[in-house]
Parts: C-alpha cells; sequence; structure tokens
C-alpha cells in the first residue's frame, strides 16, 4: 500500500484504507476510498471553499468528507446505504481531526433529500447508472427548490456514466481536473469532471 495512504489516514486520525465488496452488487458498487493524491488536487483546485457543503455520495468510511473539510474548512456530509461501512464512517468521526465539520446519514441514496446548503456533490462511482438517474433528479429537485450555484465532481467517471451526464440539458459541463500523471499506466478515465446546474 502506498505510505502516502497510510500518512493522511495518520494526520486525519482515520482508517479509511482498503476495499469492500461484501455488499456489492449490480446496482451498488464496492468500496474504494478515492485516493489521497486526487483529493489533494481537488482541494487545490479551487472549486471547494470554506463557504461549501459537500455532499458525498456513497461515503464509505468517510475519507472525502474528513479530508476535504481538512484541507477546504467545507462542510460535508456523508450518505452511505451499507450499515457496515457506515458504522466505521461514524467510528472515525470521533476522532478525526475535522470531525467536528462532517456529518454523516445512513441511507440510499436514491432517497436522500438533498437539503438547500449543499452545493457540492462528489461521486466515486457509487451505484449504477439506473441509481444516479434517481439521485439527479433529487438533487435537480433541490436545485429548483432553491437555485444555487451547484457543482457536479465526477471522479473516475465510466463511459456509462459521461454518456448519462452529457445528454442532460440541465448539466453544463465545467472543467476536468486530469489526474493520470498520478498513477502509472496512463488510465484515461483517471479524472475529475465537473459539471455545473443550470
Amino acid at each position: 500500500m502506498d505510505q502516502k495512504e497510510l500518512q493522511w489516514d495518520k494526520l486525519l486520525k482515520i482508517k479509511t484504507t482498503g476495499r469492500d465488496d461484501t455488499n456489492s452488487d449490480q446496482f451498488h458498487y464496492p468500496y474504494e476510498p478515492t485516493p489521497y493524491c486526487v483529493l489533494e488536487r481537488l482541494a487545490n483546485s479551487g472549486y471547494i471553499r470554506k463557504k461549501n457543503t459537500l455532499l458525498d455520495y456513497g461515503t464509505g468510511k468517510g475519507r472525502v468528507c474528513f479530508f476535504l473539510s481538512y484541507q477546504t474548512r467545507c462542510k460535508a456530509i456523508g450518505i452511505e446505504y451499507d450499515e457496515r461501512i457506515y458504522a466505521g464512517a461514524v467510528s472515525n468521526q470521533e476522532n478525526a481531526v475535522s470531525g467536528s465539520r462532517t456529518s454523516f446519514v445512513m441511507k440510499s441514496a436514491e432517497t436522500y433529500k438533498v437539503s438547500a446548503e449543499v452545493d457540492r456533490c462528489y461521486f466515486f462511482n457509487p451505484f449504477s447508472v439506473e441509481i444516479l438517474q434517481k439521485v439527479l433528479a433529487g438533487i435537480l429537485d433541490s436545485y429548483y427548490e432553491n437555485p444555487r450555484e451547484l457543482q457536479l465532481f465526477f471522479y473516475y467517471p465510466s463511459d456509462e456514466y459521461v454518456a448519462y451526464l452529457m445528454t442532460r440539458d440541465e448539466l453544463m459541463f465545467v472543467d476536468e481536473i486530469a489526474c493520470m500523471d498520478l498513477f502509472d499506466g496512463k488510465n484515461p478515465r483517471e479524472k475529475i469532471l465537473i459539471f455545473e446546474i443550470g
């Protein structure tokens, strides 16, 4: 395992490494944390700041929430449907250096009501396009009830996700944060796509 992964976990006083596919199926994908080097690049992009509230779909053990709230001082909310993995996020929150700016909800993403304070959403392929469609409908409902700048971040997007997102009239492609150089193998999926609702 990459030393940096362990160092960040230690600094943040959390345990988020490792993959877990215990409860994964064709709709819900395995727990696998976003690499810290990718999160560093996102934190340094300027798209997430202190005034923002980030919603992390399929938060797992909370790495995205803990890291970004620590680095950018944003508020972060993590959604997780798997009870056992959710327990890991709650346990991490007790000791995490940025625990006070994070909160976690155990709920399926498609039934979660997005609050008006949320203006950033993060996805690392947590679920199928079928679920993404329902989740996006909920995000749009929240946006139309309370119009605001609302950005969506998709790390390592699948071709299915990209094809779907590019066909949605409500979404405007804003930027791409390249991450290919952070890894061996030159994988074209190593990027974060940013969309805005409007």
